[in-house]
């Protein structure tokens, strides 16, 4: 198998170079899966995009950090547990709720109902369970949320295949296991 390497800002186009330039701003550096993404300037683009257009989401930071971590967990997305982990508990939640997304079950309803949507909707290869949908809409979300959860878990899906198909460094500390 061809060996993917991380480039470096001299690697990529003059328009990856631009995003590249976005993220060190905003965090101090340009993360391993993004840089890797910077290959195509239209592909880190689209991922750019979506993730600032779903800052305006019905969902919360840690409820979109709970999305993330149940997805890469489903998907065995060492790099997004490494990164979502750690955002995760910037944003609030202990280390043991983080696990406990990650196992599929927390003690919030409301969160309850949205990680398992999400659980749902991944290992089914997109067609969610009845008992999970009819769960979200009792916690008190709509088709609006629903389309939105759907593009959360789209985004995840695409860094984690990243991942999966380039096995680039991660550069966080590494997630807790669960048992």
């Amino acid at each position: 198998m061809k060996t993917i390497t991380v480039p470096t800002r001299d690697q990529v186009s003059a328009e990856s170079q631009v995003m590249f330039d976005t993220f060190t701003k905003r965090v101090g550096k340009v993360p391993n899966l993004y840089a890797t993404m910077g290959y195509s300037a239209p592909a880190l683009k689209m991922f750019m995009d979506m993730e600032d257009d779903m800052g305006k989401s019905v969902f919360t930071p840690k409820e979109r950090e709970a999305i993330a971590l149940i997805v890469s967990e489903i998907n065995g997305c060492a790099y997004c547990l490494a990164g979502h982990s750690m955002l995760a508990i910037k944003r609030g939640f202990t280390k043991e709720q983080t696990l406990d997304i990650r196992r599929g079950h927390t003690d919030d309803e409301k969160l309850n109902a949205i990680v398992g949507l999400a659980k749902s909707i991944v290992e089914n290869k997109g067609k969610a369970d009845e008992t999970s949908l009819n769960d979200f809409y009792a916690a008190g979300f709509d088709e609006a949320a629903l389309m939105e959860l759907i593009a959360f878990i789209t985004i995840r899906v695409y860094t984690n295949y990243v991942f999966a198909n380039t096995e680039i460094p991660v550069d966080f500390p590494a997630a807790d296991p669960i048992n």
